[in-house]
C-alpha cells in the first residue's frame, strides 16, 4: 500500500470520526472535564505548599529530592487516573452511538465509575513507568535523554487500545498493557496513517486560528490574545475528542464488533500490515 493511499484511508476514518462528534456534540464534556479536573489537581497542589508554609508566597521553598519524587509519583498516578475515567466514559458513549443507543454524559460517567478498581490499577502502574521514565531522563546525559524519549514514543505506541481494553475486558493493568501491545504489534503492525491526518488537521487549525487571532490583534491586542486562547482550547478539545472516538470505532472492528460507520477496507488498510 503506497503512501498517498494510507493517506487517503486515514483522513476518510477520521473526517468520519467528526461526523460521529458532529451528532453527539455531548461527547465535548469529557475531555472539557479532564482539564478541569487536572487545573483542580494542579491548584491543590500549590495550595498545599503554600499552606504549609504559612500563607505566605515569599516563604515557599522546593521540597527535598526524595519529597520531590513522592509528589511526581502522585501527580502522575492521579494525572493518569483522571485522563483514563473521562476518556473510558467517553469511549463508553461512543459504543452505545455505534450501538445505536442512547447516549447521555451519565451514562458515560456511570460505566467509568463502574470500573473505578481498574482504572485506579492502570493510574498506578501507568503513574509509576511515567514518573520513571522522568526521573532517568532527569538524572542522564544527552544519550540517556534520546533513549527514555524513544522508550516514551513506544509506550505511547502499545497502550494506544488500553483504555477500551480495560473499559471491557477483565484484565488487570500489566495484561492490559500486554493486550494493547498485541492488538497494535502482531494484527495492525506499527505505523499508523490516521496519526498524519490528525497532524495536518491540527496544523491547519492552528494556522487558521493564528490568521484569526492576529486579524483580531490588530484592531484590540487583549481581545486577540483571548480570541486565539479560546480557539486553540476548543479545537485541542476537538482534537481529543475525535481521537478517543477514533480509538474507540477502531477496537470495535479489531475486536469483531465491527461499527458499521467506518469502511472494514479502510480500516484493514490503516495499519500497515506487520512483515514476518
Amino acid at each position: 500500500m503506497n503512501l498517498m493511499t494510507k493517506f487517503s484511508n486515514g483522513w476518510t476514518i477520521v473526517t468520519t470520526s467528526f461526523k460521529v462528534l458532529k451528532e453527539n456534540r455531548q461527547l465535548l464534556i469529557f475531555p472539557v472535564l479532564s482539564g478541569i479536573s487536572i487545573i483542580a489537581i494542579l491548584a491543590s497542589f500549590f495550595v498545599a505548599f503554600l499552606g504549609l508554609s504559612g500563607w505566605q508566597l515569599d516563604q515557599l521553598s522546593a521540597p527535598g529530592k526524595l519529597m520531590n519524587y513522592a509528589i511526581l509519583f502522585f501527580f502522575y498516578i492521579t494525572n493518569y487516573f483522571v485522563i483514563v475515567f473521562f476518556n473510558m466514559a467517553l469511549v463508553h458513549c461512543t459504543s452505545l452511538y455505534f450501538k445505536g443507543e442512547e447516549v447521555t454524559v451519565q451514562k458515560g460517567i456511570d460505566f467509568s465509575m463502574s470500573r473505578i478498581g481498574s482504572i485506579l490499577g492502570w493510574a498506578i502502574f501507568a503513574g509509576l513507568i511515567g514518573g520513571i521514565l522522568k526521573i532517568i531522563q532527569e538524572n542522564v546525559g544527552s544519550l540517556g535523554k534520546i533513549i527514555t524519549g524513544l522508550v516514551g514514543i513506544v509506550w505511547s505506541i502499545a497502550t494506544f487500545f488500553v483504555v477500551p481494553v480495560i473499559a471491557y475486558e477483565d484484565l488487570g493493568p500489566v495484561a492490559a498493557f500486554k493486550k494493547s501491545a498485541m492488538l497494535m504489534k502482531e494484527k495492525w503492525g506499527e505505523s499508523i496513517g490516521a496519526g498524519f491526518s490528525f497532524g495536518l488537521i491540527q496544523l491547519s487549525g492552528i494556522a487558521v486560528i493564528a490568521l484569526v487571532a492576529f486579524a483580531v490583534a490588530a484592531i484590540n491586542t487583549i481581545a486577540g490574545i483571548a480570541i486565539g486562547i479560546l480557539l486553540f482550547l476548543l479545537m485541542s478539545v476537538m482534537i481529543s475528542t475525535v481521537k478517543t472516538i477514533f480509538i474507540s470505532a477502531i477496537y470495535h472492528n479489531i475486536t469483531g464488533d465491527p461499527v458499521e460507520l467506518y469502511n472494514q477496507q479502510f480500516i484493514d488498510n490503516l495499519f500497515e500490515a506487520k512483515r514476518k
